[in-house]
């Protein structure tokens, strides 16, 4: 026991990460605090006029595009990971491609293909000669559901690719052997065994559906995210937006804890050359069903949606290319990279800390530190402007300004804010990065004197070279795409191409839209293709 309490005990090192815990936790306990907060006359009519539809379309929102995603991505897995069909191989990664294309995007390249007044319903009513209400009533909980499962379906379909591919022959060999066919087999033996990923991929796409701003936004499909934006910004209440802000943090923790549950569960058995599962062959109808189905989800969730963008965009593509479109990606590049190099920053400081710390809490302590990534960009918005706006009052009795701030509405707000939505992406490659310089090649380099600083900077940094170029990409990439935090909390005047987006859809202006967010594609397809390359 005394040992035990030895070691949980803070040194140095621990008291280095709790203090790089605080980046996160100071948000996420302001918001939490904001379940009392609220303005009531504000709350009041919140709760007679909207609460309850915000409460019943985010639930049902959530439900739906899980379900959704559960049905596209575990068919697809199960036909790519266990059989042969024509074109399989291009498959395998042709599907991987929607998590390129931004829900935000996904959803008004939809709904000019398939709303009412889009491409292809209007072709139906020429071809049919039927003036019907609609053929897909694309702007209903359903039809929200399904574009955004389009958008999040890779998350389900990886995650049941691998466990399905982990199996082995042994595992429905049982089936057989009890005289099972081959969907009997799936159904009671594959299914079952891949439940805790299927349940893993389902809980991501849920944080995914609940954590949107722009998709919802472009749908006018009010959810609790939609409301902490128009609370603050639509009825000026900011502790209306943090009590909301808190509904949508208590929802969220509860899926990490059903998502960390499921992880848990997962096993992984190392298979000889002789248990990995042969691929059946289809043949005939059977070949042409799975063929069908790949290239019908990949053609809505991919193909469709960017040859719609590339339509809208050709016609104007030399006069929209200009000194103005410059502008939005200059904002864009210049911002990511500040954000991508202050991530990369914390988290080789959580990372060096962590080696060196000898606590048993070290491990809890770094999970609270990159928590942040599940947490809606909203939320955190609200969670990182109070305490600053608090800050701010505190420093204009001492240090008066003209404008009324100092430092609300700075970039400083912004990286805060960036730091601890995207220090998990950034953490993850570079610890793996730092496990790979051995204790050994350590204590040689200390031996000939390298200590302190001296050794990350002369060691550690060019054995990791690989790793930080991969977090800062990520980081890079993740921060280009997203839309609600820097909305919330940019600068006046600064703007992006997501910030841009979301004006023009808003707006109406759709195909004036179409340029920034086939740039977003672009740079969005890069870490994409990286992991395909690596599967």
């Amino acid at each position: 026991m005394k040992k035990l309490l030895k070691h949980i005990r803070f040194d140095t090192a621990a008291w280095a990460l709790l203090g790089l815990c605080g980046l996160t936790l100071v948000p996420l306990l302001v918001v939490g605090a904001g379940v009392g907060a609220a303005d009531a006359d504000v709350w009041a009519h919140l709760v007679d006029n909207q609460l309850f539809e915000l409460v019943r379309n985010t639930v049902g929102l959530v439900v739906l595009t899980a379900l959704f995603s559960l049905l596209i991505g575990t068919s697809l897995a199960w036909l790519v990971a266990m059989h042969d069909f024509p074109l399989r191989g291009w498959f395998e990664w042709l599907l991987v491609l929607p998590l390129a294309v931004p829900a935000y995007v996904m959803a008004f390249a939809q709904l000019g293909l398939f709303d009412y007044t889009g491409a292809i319903q209007t072709y139906l009513r020429e071809l049919t000669g039927h003036d019907v209400q609609a053929y897909f009533p694309l702007r209903s909980m359903v039809g929200v559901a399904l574009v955004m499962a389009l958008a999040f379906y890779p998350y389900v379909y990886l995650l049941a690719r691998n466990a399905f591919k982990t199996m082995g022959r042994r595992a429905l060999e049982v089936g057989q052997s009890l005289g099972c066919s081959p969907r009997k087999s799936f159904w009671r033996v594959a299914l079952p065994m891949a439940r805790p990923w299927l349940a893993g991929g389902a809980m991501l796409v849920m944080m995914e559906t609940l954590a949107d701003f722009g998709a919802v936004s472009i749908f006018n499909f009010d959810t609790l995210t939609t409301g902490v934006y128009k609370a603050w910004f639509a009825l000026f209440s900011l502790p209306t937006a943090q009590q909301l802000a808190a509904m949508v943090l208590f929802v969220v923790l509860l899926l990490i804890g059903l998502e960390q549950y499921w992880r848990g569960r997962r096993r992984y058995i190392a298979l000889g050359s002789s248990e990995v599962q042969q691929r059946t062959v289809l043949r005939g109808w059977a070949a042409g069903r799975a063929f069908g189905w790949a290239f019908l989800v990949v053609l809505c969730a991919f193909f469709l949606p960017v040859g719609q963008l590339l339509w809208w965009a050709w016609p104007s593509f030399a006069t929209d290319l200009n000194a103005e479109f410059l502008v939005y990606v200059r904002g864009s590049v210049v911002l990511s990279m500040m954000a991508a190099c202050s991530v990369i920053a914390v988290a080789l400081c959580l990372a060096w800390t962590k080696r060196r710390s000898h606590s048993l809490l070290a491990p809890a302590l770094v999970t609270l530190s990159t928590m942040g990534y599940a947490v809606p960009g909203t939320v955190l918005a609200v969670g990182v402007f109070v305490p600053v706006a608090w800050l701010d009052n505190v420093l204009l009795a001492y240090f008066p300004n003209d404008a009324g701030a100092i430092l609300k509405g700075s970039l400083w707000v912004m990286m805060w804010a960036y730091v601890v939505r995207f220090l998990a992406v950034g953490y993850s490659s570079v610890d793996a990065a730092m496990q790979r310089v051995t204790a050994s090649q350590e204590q040689a380099a200390r031996v000939l004197g390298v200590s302190g600083l001296h050794l990350l900077r002369r060691v550690f940094a060019p054995l990791m070279r690989g790793g930080l170029l991969t977090a800062l990409m990520l980081v890079f990439i993740d921060v280009m795409k997203e839309m609600p935090m820097t909305l919330m909390t940019r600068p006046l005047g600064w703007d992006t191409l997501s910030v841009r987006i979301f004006s023009l859809t808003t707006e109406g202006l759709w195909r004036e839209a179409a340029l920034p967010s086939l740039a977003l594609i672009v740079v969005g397809l890069l870490p994409v293709l990286y992991v395909a390359r690596r599967r």
